[in-house]
């Protein structure tokens, strides 16, 4: 028996002696501590592929099965996979086709935003656990009935904000709940990326080994494009959500967690697409303002046409409080300023330095934590640090943002639930129509 499985099986001894019992998803379904998980990973050609190659790195983990709706990406996943591990993963075009395997433990979705919410949902009542990037959801409404799926399936739902795994910034949440510049009042985050015009797309003839069909799933048929697939479908409505939730739900995930909020009351956001004249139709500069019902604000930043480097950081935050200040400059870094702007505190991460404006991720070796995290809480080992219910709070967050950009409107919010009060035209962006068939149901 290895230190490591000593060590937990006294624990766990100790905790049966004493009528404590970790909760396990396996145990409820009457199965026991599993040695290997089996995960699919759904939406390879980018962050899924990257996903993929970290799950089977991660001890009792077996990537048995990948999913793309792109012959030639799920090919090519399926040959770096085979290579990596020297197992080849099944192959599958259709994710619901791949719920059926009954070796299939969890799932992994890294696809276009329209589908993360629906295959998540396809995934729990197939009785698998789910991690799902950011964000969780398109609309918030397809949020809400996560949360209530993954409590009615009783299933492990964690979404890839991953920085509630880094170290050094579990420690920072810490030092500010314990009030190491006073009362915290206000946040500010940013990120900033020099991306270019996407220009103006013809209609044209779908690609052979693309199921357009398909990869349109949920979303309302639209005609392809040949400015669209593979990544510019994020600065479209009808699949994306702006960069507001493609980078800013990370931001806003960590002011929410630092300031101790759930939902606002208010939020206000202005910007618009001033870099070009082309398809794009998400916002590429964009501020978004919270107020919260404790007294304190959010402030988020977004500009993704420009490079200048001027926060020294690509992407981060700040926390302002009554005796000081704190920064996270986008990674696992930290520090902390007495008033007067006298360094108080600097935390370096020993595990890797990061590019923060880095599209693909954090780095292995952070990323790698959260992944590990939610393996080992469907193992039962361990408490999921990204539960779905936090999640759909961090995405909610920009999802306003969005909608009062849309509406150009100030958007008033339960403080108890994050509903919108009192404005038709918001609320009609609640949730999204679905292409026939489609619809999400709990």
């Amino acid at each position: 028996m290895t230190n490591f499985n000593r060590r937990d099986f006294i624990k766990r001894s100790t905790l049966a002696a004493a009528g404590v019992f970790l909760y396990s998803p396996w145990l409820a379904q009457g199965r026991p501590l599993a040695d290997k998980v089996v995960i699919g990973v759904v939406g390879t050609n980018s962050r899924g592929h990257y996903l993929a190659r970290l799950f089977a790195q991660l001890p009792d983990v077996e990537v048995g099965f990948i999913c793309d709706v792109d012959a030639n990406v799920l090919e090519r996943t399926v040959s770096d996979l085979e290579k990596l591990t020297g197992k080849k993963p099944k192959a599958f075009k259709d994710v619901r086709l791949l719920l059926e395997e009954k070796n299939l433990d969890a799932i992994a979705i890294a696809t276009p935003d329209h589908w993360h919410a629906p295959a998540t949902l396809m995934a729990l009542k197939a009785g698998k656990h789910v991690y799902v990037e950011k964000p969780c959801s398109h609309n918030p409404a397809e949020g809400e009935i996560l949360v209530a799926a993954a409590a009615k399936y009783n299933r492990i739902v964690q979404m890839g904000n991953q920085r509630r795994s880094f170290p050094n910034i579990i420690k920072a949440m810490s030092d500010l709940h314990s009030g190491i510049i006073g009362r915290v009042y206000s946040a500010k985050g940013w990120y900033a990326n020099a991306r270019k015009s996407i220009g103006t797309g013809k209609v044209t003839a779908v690609p052979t080994h693309l199921d357009y069909d398909l990869w349109q799933g949920p979303a309302p048929r639209k005609p392809y494009k040949d400015n669209l697939i593979h990544y510019n479908w994020h600065w479209f409505w009808n699949w994306g959500t702006g960069e507001a939730l493609n980078n800013g739900t990370h931001e806003l995930d960590v002011m929410r967690w630092g300031l101790g909020v759930d939902y606002p009351t208010k939020v206000v956001s202005a910007g618009g697409r001033y870099a070009f004249n082309d398809d794009w139709e998400t916002p590429d500069t964009q501020t978004i303002t919270y107020e919260f019902a404790n007294k304190t604000s959010i402030l988020g930043m977004e500009e993704v046409v420009m490079n200048y480097d001027e926060f020294k950081s690509g992407r981060g935050v700040v926390f302002y409080g009554e005796k000081g200040t704190m920064v996270i400059p986008g990674g696992d870094d930290y520090s902390v300023y007495e008033l007067g702007n006298k360094l108080l505190k600097e935390v370096k991460t020993e595990i890797q330095q990061v590019d923060a404006t880095n599209t693909m991720g954090m780095g292995e070796k952070l990323d790698s934590l959260h992944l590990k995290n939610f393996i080992e809480a469907v193992q039962g080992k361990v408490k999921h640090t990204s539960p779905i219910s936090e999640g759909h709070k961090s995405t909610l967050m920009p999802q306003l943002g969005n909608i009062a950009w849309r509406t150009g409107q100030t958007v008033y919010c339960n403080p108890d639930t994050g509903r919108i009060q009192n404005n038709k035209a918001a609320n009609k962006l609640w949730s999204r129509e679905y292409e026939k068939g489609w619809e999400m149901k709990l």
